[in-house]
């Protein structure tokens, strides 16, 4: 009776380990499908977060004219490796409105200052209710939202040179 309980730990571990095997032989999918794609912007109205921005309100984007949506902080490093792509968007006539996420006005204004403004409006999410409801799970993320309000593309994480013509067309998409 004694001797089934040794091999119990050592079973169990086995089995572990064959469950790790398989998952770690699987091929890799960069690739999350976000829940919100397709949905409507949820109901926020934000202040603004630095004194020569405007906040945002989620019907400013039904006006028929598609934009980015940038969910950033100051703390965030990963925003500060995007910001010269975001500041290539700009140049490039994508419209790009920011939320910053549990930050400070003065700390968002050194941020600005210090990696550029690519924003015609910056809204304050100091509790991350805004991040949340749009299904961000961190930052930087970035969205797409077409003229009526709804989202038609998620990017995660950083922008980078290559993304830069995606979110291009997706933009260019959004407004057809």
């Amino acid at each position: 009776m004694s001797g089934w309980r040794m091999w119990v730990p050592l079973l169990l571990f086995a089995g572990f380990l064959g469950v790790a095997g398989y998952q770690l032989s699987q091929p890799k999918n960069e690739f999350i499908e976000s829940r919100m794609v397709g949905r409507d912007l949820p109901y926020f109205d934000l202040r603004a977060a630095t004194a020569d921005r405007p906040g945002i309100a989620s019907a400013q984007f039904r006006d028929g004219q598609p934009r980015l949506l940038n969910i950033w902080a100051s703390w965030c490093v990963p925003c500060i490796a995007e910001a010269p792509y975001l500041e290539r968007l700009k140049e490039q006539g994508a419209p790009i409105v920011g939320v910053a996420i549990r930050d400070r006005p003065e700390d968002v204004a050194r941020f600005l200052e210090r990696h550029g403004n690519p924003y015609v409006a910056i809204g304050a999410d100091d509790l991350s209710e805004v991040q949340f409801a749009i299904g961000s799970s961190g930052v930087p993320e970035t969205f797409v939202i077409d003229g009526e309000g709804r989202i038609t593309y998620q990017h995660i994480g950083d922008i980078r040179e290559s993304d830069v013509p995606v979110l291009l067309e997706q933009l260019r998409e959004a407004g057809a």
